[in-house]
Formats: structure tokens, C-alpha cells, sequence
């Protein structure tokens, strides 16, 4: 005769079956947010999942099992959420647009062919300063040349690439202000 005893896989089927969506709605009710509340509710999936062996044996509790799990497990979630609160300054960093790294590869792709037309003075000069960002005593002293003339210069160089970069840039709005050490 054949065993028709449930398997505790099957029984773990048939409690989900029955009670899972009340938990759910409890949940929900309970964490006042959808994205939350699946959270919580797979998480007490998960844990009656861990403990299907035990639960097996186990008729009307289960059913009170299953709430007690939703409830804590809510609790965690719910007290992680208030331990590590989202500050407005957080918040306002992750609101802000990530610079696309296609905008440097173009800015790039003017730069490169700009910086080769300047002279080799010049570009030495715009080294040190904006690549290297040495002061201008310590640029003089790498390059070995008065301190005037690095900033006569870093006049004349970035005049020379102003010139012909700023054409050929996006125009900046109100909320991209041009920051010190800029070309424009």
C-alpha cells in the first residue's frame, strides 16, 4: 500500500497556499510600503522554508507561526530603515545627475588637439599647473623659469585654448557654473 503521508515540501506548498496571502496583506498593512512589505514577505517565506521540517508537525500553529515571523522580521526591517535614516543632504547628493563619462571622452576629444597647437612652453606650463596643480612657485621651479613668466604664461595658454574651445562647447546654464581653474 502506498505511503499518502505529505512530504514537509508539500506541506511547506500547502501553507503557503493557504495563509500567504493574508501574511501578505498583513505586511502590507503592517510596513505601509509595497516594496518593503515583499521584502518582509520573502523573508518569512525564506524562514518558514528553513523550518518546513518542524512546521510539518504543527496544524493550527502554523498559521500563528507564520504571523509571528511577518511581524518580527517587519520589525527589523522597519528598525534597520530608522537605524540608517536617508538625511536630506544624502538625499539631495543621490538626486543629482551622474556626469556622463561620454561628456569627458568629448571634452577629451577637443582638449588633446587644442593642447598639441600650443607651444611647448606653453604646454609645459599648463602641466604643471592644471595636471600636475603645482603652485605657480613650484611650477617655476620644476620648469626653471621665473615665477612671472608661468603666469604670463598661463594667460596666454588658456586665452589660446579658451578661444578656440569655447565655441565648440555646449553653452553652460544657470546650473552649471563655472567652477575656478575652468577654461572659460
Amino acid at each position: 500500500m502506498p505511503d499518502h503521508t505529505p512530504t514537509a515540501e508539500q506541506n511547506y506548498a500547502d501553507l503557503v497556499a493557504r495563509y500567504g496571502k493574508p501574511v501578505r496583506a498583513y505586511v502590507a498593512r503592517l510596513t505601509g510600503n509595497r516594496n518593503i512589505a515583499d521584502d518582509v514577505y520573502q523573508e518569512t517565506l525564506l524562514r518558514a522554508w528553513r523550518h518546513r521540517q518542524a512546521l510539518a508537525s504543527r496544524d493550527g500553529s502554523a498559521c500563528s507561526w507564520l504571523y509571528t515571523v511577518a511581524h518580527n522580521a517587519a520589525v527589523d526591517v522597519l528598525r534597520g530603515r530608522r537605524a540608517y535614516p536617508v538625511t536630506d543632504e544624502a538625499w539631495d547628493l543621490l538626486q543629482r545627475p551622474v556626469q556622463d563619462h561620454a561628456d569627458a571622452v568629448v571634452a577629451t576629444a577637443y582638449l588633446m588637439p587644442a593642447l598639441r597647437r600650443l607651444s611647448a612652453e606653453h604646454r609645459d606650463v599648463i602641466f604643471e599647473l592644471y595636471y600636475r596643480r603645482s603652485t605657480v612657485a613650484e611650477a617655476a621651479k620644476s620648469i626653471g623659469i621665473p615665477p612671472g613668466t608661468v603666469k604670463s604664461r598661463a594667460h596666454y595658454a588658456v586665452r589660446a585654448l579658451r578661444a578656440e574651445l569655447v565655441p565648440l562647447m555646449p553653452e553652460s546654464g544657470p546650473s552649471t557654473p563655472a567652477r575656478s581653474g575652468d577654461l572659460r
